[in-house]
C-alpha cells in the first residue's frame, strides 16, 4: 500500500503459479518499483531515531502502559505494544525466528531483545534499510539480510515462526509470500501475522491463507487499539513531519502515518478498513 490511501489500495493477486499476461506483469512490476522508490525515499528522510513503521497499540485513550519496557524503549511504547501483541501469541524462547519486512528494525530489536529467542533475522527488499539496521540495532543473533517476501532467501524448514507486520498489502502476490513462509517454517511453526485494510482486503486474504496450506489458529479483529494509538501519537508524529519532511510530501507522509483526519484515520475509525491479527500454523 504505497500511501495507505483508501482510495487507491491496490488490488490483491493471489496468482500463485498461473502464467501472467503482459499487461499485468508490467503492472505488478510498476506497483513493485513504485513501492519500492517510497520506501527509499523514506529510508533518506528518516532520522535515525526513526525505528518503527506501524501504527501502534493501546488499550486506553488515556495510553495506559501494559507492557513493561525499559526506559530507552518507552519513547516507542505504542509501535513496541504493537509487536508485542502479534509475536507473543506462541512462546518464541529459545526459537529462531524471521520478521519478513523489517523496516527499519525496530519490531526485530524488540523481539530478539525482550522474547529470548535463538536468534532473530530482519529480510527486507530496501537495501538502504538493511544497511541502517545493520548500523543502527547491534546485538547477539541478530542479523539483517536484503531479499524479497515473494522468494526469500532462505532454505526450507528454516525457522520455526516467522512474524509479518503491517507490510502483506504492499506485496504484488500475497500466495507468493504465504507460500515461501510456509515453506521456511519448519514443521509445527507459526506465521505470526497481522495487516490492515478494506473488509474485502481482508476476506480475500483470509481465503489465500487456507489455499496455502497454513491453518489459522487465532484470528483476533485489533482496530479499536491500533486506532487508539493513532490518536494517542498523532500530535508527535504531525510535529516530526513537520520538521523532518519537505513540504510537497508532508500530506502524504500524514497520511502515511495514520494522522487524525487523514483518510486513513478515518477509515480506521469508520470501520471502512480493518486491522487484524492472525495465528498460522503449518502442519
Amino acid at each position: 500500500m504505497l500511501y495507505k490511501d483508501k482510495r487507491t489500495y491496490p488490488r490483491v493477486y493471489g496468482l500463485g503459479n498461473k502464467p501472467l499476461s503482459v499487461w499485468l506483469r508490467a503492472r505488478l512490476a510498476l506497483q513493485k518499483f513504485n513501492t519500492k522508490l517510497w520506501y527509499y525515499t523514506l529510508s533518506l528522510l528518516a532520522q535515525d531515531d526513526v525505528i518503527f513503521l506501524n501504527y501502534g497499540y493501546a488499550t486506553t485513550d488515556s495510553g495506559d502502559a501494559t507492557l513493561e519496557l525499559e526506559a530507552v524503549d518507552e519513547a516507542n511504547r505504542y509501535p513496541i505494544q504493537l509487536y508485542n501483541r502479534v509475536a507473543s501469541a506462541v512462546d518464541l524462547r529459545g526459537k529462531d525466528v524471521l520478521e519478513v519486512g523489517s523496516g527499519r528494525g525496530g519490531g526485530a530489536a524488540f523481539i530478539k531483545k525482550y522474547m529470548h529467542l535463538r536468534s532473530m533475522t530482519g529480510v527486507d527488499f530496501c537495501g538502504k534499510a538493511v544497511n541502517f539496521c545493520r548500523r543502527r540495532h547491534r546485538h547477539e543473533k541478530l542479523s539483517f539480510v536484503r531479499g524479497d517476501a515473494e522468494n526469500l532467501p532462505f532454505p526450507a524448514e528454516f525457522f520455526d515462526a516467522v512474524v509479518n507486520l503491517e507490510s502483506c498489502h504492499c506485496y504484488t502476490s500475497v500466495t507468493r509470500f504465504l507460500t515461501q513462509a510456509a515453506r521456511v517454517l519448519r514443521s509445527g511453526g507459526h506465521l505470526l501475522f497481522a495487516d490492515v485494510g478494506p473488509k474485502p482486503y481482508i476476506d480475500t486474504l483470509r481465503g489465500h491463507i487456507t489455499e496455502c496450506g497454513l491453518s489459522i489458529e487465532e484470528e483476533e479483529d485489533i482496530t479499536p487499539a491500533v486506532s487508539c494509538a493513532l490518536r494517542i501519537t498523532s500530535e508527535d508524529n504531525r510535529k516530526k513531519i513537520q520538521e523532518q519532511v519537505p513540504l510537497g510530501l508532508r500530506s502524504t507522509f500524514r497520511n502515511f502515518a495514520g494522522i487524525q483526519d487523514t483518510p486513513v484515520f478515518e477509515a480506521c475509525g469508520a470501520g471502512e478498513w480493518v486491522y487484524v491479527r492472525f495465528v498460522l500454523k503449518k502442519p
